[in-house]
């Protein structure tokens, strides 16, 4: 495993690029940053609040889910959300022209209802969006262009990362803390079965973060207790394990990328650091995808 770079403000949702590029959400540094190849890093945009999950529309935009801003504290030199910021007005989704910075809000609620705290983000091929609110145990399914968001899935808590499997049948969540991880079928556009399905449990001895699903369909899942990347097929049996060099109780997330997708681009938190690392397979492009 290589580190690409360290110094970042608690990097999440990472996005491979085309370029070799990859796009980091800074929570706790409030931006949407680009790390080069050679480990430079540049703000793409600055968000505010507290940038979580972040992809690519089909209009070429980063779409970001933002929880509204975390307070953070250091132990035994670990980098750490503990609270709510005190400036923490609620979540948004919030839509970044990459080539010029813009920021701009989508969504603060579904009609009356407020977005708590937007976390994980991931379009369908329908050019549409799932999201989810980690605080209300919601899954949205939204529009980019602002005209329309719906309640698409319940019955999780507090989910944390999303993906679709690699026929778009299935969406897959994180549960955080029960140590789930649930999927329900995708059964139209923007609409899921009722409740979801038990996929894996750690029966809470582990808990998840952000996950990303790779090119056999595994569920490649953040292991916080584990300091790395749990792997579960889709049948879901434990297929492997990967952890990063040095001890991150927040490795958070996960994304594929390289030429042929075999490159793993792993966001270890606490210690602001993004590695790479070679995987066993190809992962999924995401739809969209620069």
């Amino acid at each position: 495993m290589n580190e690409i770079t360290r110094g970042l403000e608690f990097p999440e949702g990472p996005i491979a690029l085309r370029d070799g590029s990859v796009l980091v959400v800074e929570i706790e540094g409030g931006n949407l940053t680009r790390v080069t190849p050679d480990g430079r890093r540049a703000v793409v945009g600055r968000c505010g609040g507290g940038p979580n999950g972040a992809a690519i529309g089909p209009d070429g935009h980063a779409y970001v889910c933002n929880d509204g801003g975390l307070g953070f504290t250091t132990i035994d030199g670990i980098r750490q959300p503990f609270e709510l910021a005190a400036d923490n007005t609620g979540g948004s989704i919030q839509r970044v022209n990459l080539s010029t910075g813009t920021v701009e809000t989508v969504y603060t609620h579904c009609g009356d209802t407020p977005i708590l705290s937007g976390n994980d983000i991931v379009f369908d091929t329908s050019g549409g969006f799932y999201f989810n609110d980690t605080v209300a145990g919601l899954v949205y399914y939204g529009l980019p262009d602002g005209s329309s968001i719906h309640v698409a899935g319940s019955g999780v808590e507090i989910p944390n990362g999303l993906g679709l499997s690699p026929d778009q049948g299935r969406l897959y969540a994180s549960e955080t803390y029960t140590g789930r991880i649930v999927y329900w079928d995708v059964v139209g556009v923007g609409k899921l079965s009722g409740s979801p399905v038990e996929l894996y449990s750690t029966g809470g001895r582990h808990h998840w973060d952000g996950l990303a699903i790779d090119g056999e369909g595994n569920v490649c899942a953040a292991n916080l207790q584990e300091s790395g990347i749990t792997v579960i097929s889709p049948d879901g049996e434990v297929a492997g394990q990967v952890t990063v060099p040095d001890h991150d109780p927040f490795v958070t997330n996960i994304c594929f990328g390289g030429p042929d997708l075999r490159t793993a681009f792993i966001t270890s938190s606490g210690l602001g650091r993004l590695y790479e690392t070679q995987w066993h397979c190809p992962g999924l492009r995401l739809n969209y995808n620069a």
